[in-house]
């Protein structure tokens, strides 16, 4: 009896609400203002902020103008000094090191990917690259470890920290080049302070983690022992918390290697990302398919060795300890081949890229024959998921369904029908499934009628904080008013409003997708085997590399970035419907057997519920990830906040770029907390099960 009247409690707000939006659009002809947010209500706060900017940048412009030659000239060095090595030292100085951090297969994978950079002709960009990502991961490392400690250590760094690494994480790379732009002026130093503020969160996170876990006693023993609290954290407690610091270490590596294209649009710098970003541009796909599979390979090479050091048994230890010896005899001598070899003035041609030339002729000439011999079967493909997928969530069937597009006309008699039809599969759902069911058809019929951008601001801002509410409390829902409340006086509505359409429309592909294989891949140990190596390699590919191949065969447009998208983010729903389906306890699914449950019902009625849990963790963070990629999608002819973004960084708009970015990390932070809060209810509620 108490569960159905707080069934009841719970939906009399959704009820109250679905009357609002009948009255909203009865009264959207004489009020307006209830339909689309008044114009006259937007602050002009970019504005204040550059004029802000400006003053700021008057006071601090000698001091960062210093700091950023300080930091451009290690960085200079260091790629020139790669780049004035032999090629021949350099690989056989990291297959060496591979070979030292987990054995003979990943140094022969390591020879293999450098042998491919050194022949295509692409090895000097490929140092630049180095040497950038050389400079901001130990950057990033450094910031990192103080504010991860001072997050464990302080009050306020408790306090400040997490909401801080959550803008950090969330907000777009792109928009706060904007400002370090303006600071710190055109250069490299740009794209490695833009690659260090970025990266530096998986470092803080790992570091403050380790050091919570670091156990109690031997904590204890050296306070006993009477050491000061600095020798405590960096002979006893940052040692002990090693192994979960490597982790943030190989992350911060990986983050600072992801950024390399991005900051290549600030350029100056002549490295594989600005490569990749110009023949692009230049439409020479074949080029930038070639050069885009250096940045996989790079990042491949770094994502292995430094995860197995993160990773080394101790067998390993012992047997690089035993051959110490061994290994610095042939360090040396790979320093005195390299002198050799400066000496005679051999020259290995790394700048001879005849090959590549060759390879991208002959690549192009295979992609325009596929473009015109399949070019009326790919724009039909396009066309289908634009009209028929994209065009409805975005103005929904009201607008969509037209002679042009489907063929025929949506009557009048056609909008009633569906109306009746879908309040009656509504009410059928509730009545028979559960009223939370009923109300998400309803939710997603209404919105498929009006589309994301045609749906009123009061009636959507209302749901998603009743949501909040609902499903978090208090807190998350004056966290999500608030958030809302900010990009609506702002001004950026109905951008935002496209970014979650485009976003939600790849979301629910990528979930999909991803599930699937997930439930594959949970169902066999060896289709595991298979698709474990392949997410990982999707996961180490930068995001402006996914841009390439749907670029090639369906040019710029919403449903190339869809794609791109779709590419990137169904990599986390693989990872954790796997994970949360092989964790299901073997006697419950032995319990399900002896009861004479078929494979069916033990999937559905078993597995899956248990599984709800983990896979809505693969959920939040595939739309995390959606969100990550739609800056980067904004490239190909998206029209949300991402191109406000983008139009900020090409004007210097440090108010634009701010609001836009900020705007874009706290939709994402609103899905992730109310997220978080359902799949915590959700757990809790299957313990007390």
């Amino acid at each position: 009896m108490k569960n159905d009247n707080s069934i009841s409690a719970n939906a009399l707000p959704w009820l109250f609400l679905a009357v609002a939006a009948l009255l909203v659009h009865s009264f959207a002809d004489s009020l307006g203002w209830l339909h689309k947010f008044p114009a006259d209500w937007v602050i002009p706060l970019a504005d204040w902020i550059n004029k802000a900017m400006d003053t700021f940048v008057e006071l601090v412009k000698p001091v960062t103008r210093a700091i950023a030659a300080i930091l451009e000239w290690p960085m200079i060095l260091l790629r020139d000094v790669l780049q004035w090595t032999p090629w021949p030292v350099t690989v056989a100085g990291v297959v060496l090191l591979a070979w030292h951090a987990s054995g003979i297969r990943l140094a022969i994978v390591c020879l293999l990917a450098l042998l491919y950079i050194a022949l295509s002709g692409y090895w000097n960009p490929s140092m630049s690259t180095m040497a950038l990502v050389g400079i901001a991961v130990p950057l990033s490392l450094l910031l990192g470890l103080a504010i991860g400690i001072a997050a464990d250590r302080t009050e306020m760094g408790k306090r400040i920290v997490p909401p801080i690494l959550d803008i950090m994480q969330t907000m777009p790379t792109f928009a706060y080049l904007v400002p370090i732009l303006v600071l710190f002026g055109f250069g490299p130093v740009v794209g490695l302070i833009a690659s260090a503020i970025y990266a530096c969160p998986p470092m803080v996170r790992n570091v403050h983690l380790g050091l919570k876990q670091v156990p109690y006693e031997i904590v204890e023993a050296a306070k006993m022992s009477g050491v000061s609290s600095y020798q405590r954290l960096f002979w006893v407690e940052l040692p002990a918390a090693m192994a979960q610091i490597k982790v943030g270490i190989n992350q911060t590596i990986m983050a600072t290697l992801s950024m390399v294209i991005i900051a290549s649009v600030i350029g100056g710098f002549g490295d594989i990302g600005w490569e990749v970003l110009s023949t692009i541009r230049k439409a020479r796909f074949g080029e930038s398919l070639l050069a885009g599979f250096v940045i996989v390979l790079i990042a491949i090479v770094m994502d292995r060795i430094s995860s197995a050091y993160v990773t080394q048994d101790d067998i390993t230890k012992a047997k690089n300890l035993a051959n110490k010896k061994l290994w610095f005899t042939a360090a040396v001598l790979l320093i005195v081949i390299c002198a050799v070899i400066k000496a005679l003035g051999i020259d290995f041609g790394v700048d001879d890229s005849s090959l590549t030339k060759a390879a991208s002729e002959w690549l192009d000439q295979k992609l325009e024959a596929i473009v015109v011999g399949y070019g009326q079967l790919l724009t039909d493909i396009k066309n289908t998921f634009f009209f028929y997928y994209l065009l409805p969530l975005r103005i929904g069937f009201n607008k969509a369904i037209l002679p042009l597009t489907w063929g025929f006309e949506f009557t009048e008699a056609m909008r009633w029908g569906y109306a009746i039809a879908m309040l009656i599969i509504c009410l059928a759902l509730a009545k028979f499934k559960s009223w939370q069911t009923g109300l998400s058809v309803a939710a997603l019929a209404y919105l498929l009628y009006y589309g994301l951008t045609g749906a009123p601001w009061m009636v959507l801002t209302s749901a998603v904080i009743l949501l909040a509410w609902q499903a978090g409390g208090r807190s998350v829902a004056i966290f999500t008013a608030c958030s809302l409340g900010f990009i609506l006086i702002t001004g950026m509505w109905e951008r935002a409003m496209l970014s979650i359409y485009l976003c939600g429309a790849a979301v629910i592909l990528s979930f999909l997708l991803g599930s699937a294989i997930g439930v594959w891949a949970a169902s066999s140990d060896r289709v595991s085997a298979v698709v474990r190596p392949i997410a990982d390699t999707f996961q180490t590919i930068p995001l402006f590399v996914f841009l390439i191949p749907v670029l090639m065969f369906f040019q710029v447009g919403e449903f190339t970035a869809l794609l791109a998208i779709i590419a990137y983010a169904f990599v986390p729903a693989i990872r954790y419907t796997e994970s949360g389906l092989r964790q299901v306890s073997p006697q419950l699914i032995e319990v399900a057997v002896e009861q004479g449950c078929t494979p069916s019902q033990i999937f559905w009625q078993v597995k899956v519920p248990l599984a709800i849990p983990t896979i809505m963790v693969g959920l939040n963070q595939t739309i995390m990830y959606g969100f990550a990629m739609l800056v980067i999608a904004a490239l190909v002819g998206t029209t949300g906040l991402g191109q406000q973004i983008f139009l900020a960084l090409s004007a210097a708009d440090t108010g634009l770029g701010l609001i836009a970015g900020l705007s874009m990390a706290l939709l994402a932070m609103i899905t992730d907390r109310i997220m978080q809060a359902w799949a915590a209810k959700k757990f809790e509620g299957m313990q007390a099960d």
